[in-house]
């Protein structure tokens, strides 16, 4: 009982701790073509992380399975490239008013820099 208590307090002081993005966020990006530019509205709610992104490459789309951890983010969005439907997984770390974010779709990488708006 002692152990299953001692859990549940850990993982509260945990979620605690996990740093609040709600809002909105310019990100950048330096793509094979130049700099790249998104939006996220981030609405979390404890370690749960959910809203939208926004680019002028690929428009509009949600975010999916998304949590914070601490200072870490990971979350994912579903992009249509051409009628081609492609899941892109973001993972970052939070330091105040900025993310510092990797992005992942099969063989293409980039690091972002989002700061809060």
């Amino acid at each position: 009982m002692t152990k299953r208590l001692f859990a549940l307090f850990a993982f509260s002081a945990l979620a605690a701790l996990a740093a609040d993005i709600t809002g909105n966020w310019k990100a950048t990006a330096e793509g094979p073509n130049g700099a790249m530019e998104r939006t996220f509205t981030f609405k979390q709610d404890g370690a749960k992380l959910t809203g939208e992104t926004v680019s002028s490459m690929i428009g509009k789309s949600a975010i999916q399975n998304g949590k914070v951890e601490g200072d870490a983010v990971s979350f994912t969005i579903t992009a249509d490239l051409g009628g081609n439907s492609m899941t892109i997984k973001y993972t970052g770390k939070i330091s105040g008013d900025v993310i510092k974010l990797q992005s992942e779709a099969g063989e293409n990488k980039f690091e972002w820099t989002a700061k809060k708006q």
